[in-house]
């Protein structure tokens, strides 16, 4: 299987010496290909800043993160952002879709940054509209359809590229409970029909319970891990519960 991501002893600090942060602690983990992973903790145990180091959205202190085999740490100016528009997916909390854009303008849009020729960009936006269930909003505009439309035409936009890694901020935070059970559907269809490979924030067990593993944060530092193997998407939210329990503090602020 190949490994899609490689994060090695990193480490990242805030501030100066008078005053210094260990956001995070010495993390190593890995993500193959086709995997679909989480990250859960409490607010403040270091989850966002591992994803935006995974993301190029902020550096290391110290370690290595490599995806598809290259150092992402390394890169920068020109080099990084190519990197980052070729190589990323981003699914955002508040999707981030450009208003005076029709739904198929905004999931073509990195397409047509990249110069890909005309059909194939119509082949490929309807190819992901199908698998997602919005090729019938595809002429709309965001403001004319619901959120939790947008936050697929927004997983669409993410994956029609079709990036190495798709990373996956607190995805259903803004969607009520019907559409937050058709994204994360949506995620499923992707990661199985798809072979993509998912890295998702969240604090929601609901949501942690349809990943094949969740990697669980505390003070900056990997506390535990679980595989959903055979279980049921149920006995994986049961097996989820019983963590956060353990991480301790009050269980609202976790879930």
């Amino acid at each position: 299987m190949n490994t899609v991501l490689d994060v090695k002893n990193i480490e990242k600090y805030y501030g100066n010496k008078s005053n210094l942060t260990k956001a995070i602690d010495n993390v190593s983990f890995k993500v193959e290909q086709g995997e679909f992973v989480g990250i859960m903790g409490a607010s403040g145990s270091g989850k966002t800043t591992l994803l935006n180091c995974i993301s190029t959205i902020d550096r290391v202190t110290a370690g290595q993160i490599l995806i598809n085999g290259q150092d992402i740490t390394r890169l920068k100016g020109n080099n990084l952002n190519k990197f980052r528009r070729e190589e990323l997916g981003f699914i955002f909390q508040d999707f981030n879709l450009l208003d005076t854009l029709t739904c198929f303008e905004n999931i073509a849009l990195a397409l047509t940054i990249q110069k890909v020729k005309p059909r194939e960009i119509q082949n490929r936006v309807k190819n992901v509209a199908e698998k997602l269930g919005i090729t019938e909003i595809l002429k709309k505009y965001p403001y004319q359809i619901s959120g939790g439309q947008k936050q697929r035409v927004a997983s669409a936009r993410a994956i029609v590229t079709d990036p190495k890694l798709i990373l996956a901020d607190e995805p259903t935070g803004a969607l009520d409970s019907k559409a937050a059970r058709q994204l994360l559907e949506s995620f499923e269809s992707l990661n199985q029909k798809m072979n993509a490979t998912i890295l998702m924030v969240t604090h929601d067990a609901f949501t942690a319970s349809y990943a094949d593993r969740i990697i669980f944060i505390k003070d900056g530092k990997i506390f535990n891990e679980l595989i959903k193997g055979n279980s049921s998407r149920k006995q994986f939210f049961e097996k989820i519960i019983e963590v956060q329990t353990l991480l301790g503090g009050d269980l609202n602020d976790v879930i």
